[in-house]
C-alpha cells in the first residue's frame, strides 16, 4: 500500500485553505502551490491504479474531491506521444509533476475564424508546477514530453474539473466547443486507508 497519509495531510491543508482564503483566487494559488509542492516532493503515496497510462489516450484519475466542490485533486497519467487538445479551465489550477516530463504549450485565442496564437512554450519536470485560470493564462495544451515512458502530473482546481463546463479549441480557425472533461475512475482513493497510524 502507498503511503496514503500523505494524500490524505494534503487533502486536510487544502480543506483549511480554502475554508481560510474562499474566492481568493491569488491566495489558494500560493497556499495551494506550497501544498501541492511538499507533496510532489515524494514518490511514494499515489497507488498504481492511478498513475496507469492507456495506449489510447491520457487518463485523468479524480483522487479527491471537496464535499462542497471547492476543490479537487487529480492525477494525470500520459503514455508517450498523447496530448489534450487546445483546452481552457475556467478556473484556477496548480500542475505538479510528480513523474516524467510534461510538455506545456500556451495559447490566446484571436478570435473567430482566426488561428490560435502560441505564445509560448515550456518542459515542466518533476517537482515543477504550473499555474492556471482566467487571471494567470488559462489555454493550453500539455504532451507528454518523454517518447519512451509515461509522464504523471498531481492537478488542483478551485472546482470538481470532472463536471465543470469548459472549451476545446481548435488550432487552425479558433473555433470553441464545450466539453465537460469527467474522470477515468469511479472509485477514488481509500484516504483513511491506516488512518489511525501515525504520520
Amino acid at each position: 500500500m502507498s503511503n496514503i497519509t500523505r494524500l490524505r495531510h494534503f487533502v486536510l491543508d487544502l480543506t483549511r485553505a480554502v475554508e481560510k482564503h474562499g474566492q481568493d483566487e491569488a491566495a489558494m494559488l500560493r497556499e495551494g502551490k506550497k501544498l501541492l509542492d511538499g507533496l510532489i516532493a515524494h514518490d511514494d503515496w499515489l497507488p498504481q491504479e492511478f498513475a496507469q497510462d492507456h495506449p489510447d489516450s491520457y487518463r485523468q484519475y479524480l483522487l479527491y474531491c471537496d464535499p462542497l466542490e471547492r476543490f479537487s485533486v487529480v492525477s494525470f497519467v500520459w503514455g508517450p506521444g498523447q496530448i489534450t487538445p487546445v483546452h481552457d479551465h475556467t478556473v484556477w489550477g496548480l500542475v505538479g509533476v510528480l513523474r516524467g516530463a510534461e510538455k506545456c504549450e500556451e495559447y490566446e485565442h484571436a478570435g473567430a475564424g482566426r488561428p490560435m496564437r502560441k505564445t509560448g512554450e515550456h518542459i515542466v519536470k518533476p517537482g515543477g508546477i504550473d499555474a492556471v485560470s482566467p487571471t494567470v493564462g488559462d489555454i493550453h495544451t500539455v504532451s507528454n514530453a518523454l517518447a519512451d515512458r509515461p509522464s504523471v502530473s498531481i492537478h488542483l482546481y478551485g472546482a470538481n474539473i470532472g463536471a465543470v463546463k469548459r472549451h476545446v479549441y481548435a488550432r487552425d480557425s479558433g473555433a470553441i466547443k464545450p466539453f465537460v472533461s469527467g474522470y477515468s475512475n469511479t472509485m477514488v482513493p481509500n484516504l483513511w486507508y491506516g488512518s489511525t497510524e501515525s504520520a
